[in-house]
């Protein structure tokens, strides 16, 4: 990782931490760690994802990064205790980071990184690609540049990232009191639905409401900014107290 790359994130770290976002990353050198311990740092919460065992800390000068995490977060692993960190781990790890979160930030990136694949999973997985933009000198940036070119979110800035996942009322929810419900009915879809986009036949199967109340309801709380239509009749929460929303970081 460059310089421009660690300062970077961790001002951008640091801002979605204060702004209630989990940061998801493999704890890695580098900008792994840069953006574990931003996120520790700025009071927020942060995951780590391993590509071994949980009984393993790779790389093992992590280890107190690691204790850290655990206390403000987590660390996961689908492999069983004692598995040792082989190469083929963790593009398999990756996966694992792009499918819990909302979206991917490939903060830098060479030609061939491994954050690229990260990038490509995200997509498979229908999850946003966000990217820094750097000189065009500087071998750090031509992955992220390319992934710009390709149509990856360009990011200046924590809001650029709060804007394209349809979080910019996190930083408002802080200062609000709980969600009243005004009906039984509002009260019923709260729970059903998300921060993932949920389809409004599973809304009706889920809640046993008929489709009619459902389709009604759900405009209303949309007028209220309860919830937002993301369009092929998907619905997400667009304001929880309770919600911690996850972005991953490369």
């Amino acid at each position: 990782a460059t310089a421009y790359g660690k300062q970077v994130t961790e001002e951008i770290v640091a801002d979605l931490a204060r702004n209630r976002i989990t940061i998801a990353s493999g704890l890695a050198r580098g900008i792994d760690s840069v953006a574990h311990r931003s996120a520790l740092e700025a009071g927020g919460r942060s995951i780590a994802v391993f590509a071994c065992g949980l009984d393993i800390v790779y790389p093992a000068e992590n280890a107190n990064l690691a204790r850290s995490i655990m206390q403000q977060g987590a660390l996961m692993s689908e492999y069983p205790l004692g598995t040792r960190p082989k190469p083929d781990n963790f593009p398999r790890r990756n996966r694992i980071m792009s499918g819990m979160s909302l979206g991917v930030l490939v903060v830098e990136a060479g030609e061939s990184s491994g954050a690229l694949i990260t990038a490509n999973l995200a997509l498979e997985q229908n999850r946003e690609v966000l990217a820094i933009p750097g000189s065009i000198l500087s071998p750090a940036s031509r992955g992220t540049n390319h992934l710009i070119q390709e149509g990856a979110k360009a990011v200046r800035d924590y809001m650029d990232i709060l804007e394209e996942l349809n979080l910019t009322a996190v930083a408002q929810q802080m200062e609000m009191k709980e969600i009243i419900p005004a009906s039984d009915e509002e009260s019923i879809l709260l729970k059903q639905l998300s921060t993932e986009p949920t389809h409004v036949d599973e809304v009706c199967r889920t809640s046993g409401l008929p489709v009619s109340t459902v389709s009604s309801t759900l405009a209303m709380m949309e007028l209220k900014g309860l919830v937002k239509s993301v369009g092929s009749m998907k619905y997400v929460l667009s304001r929880e107290t309770r919600q911690e929303y996850r972005v991953k970081v490369e």
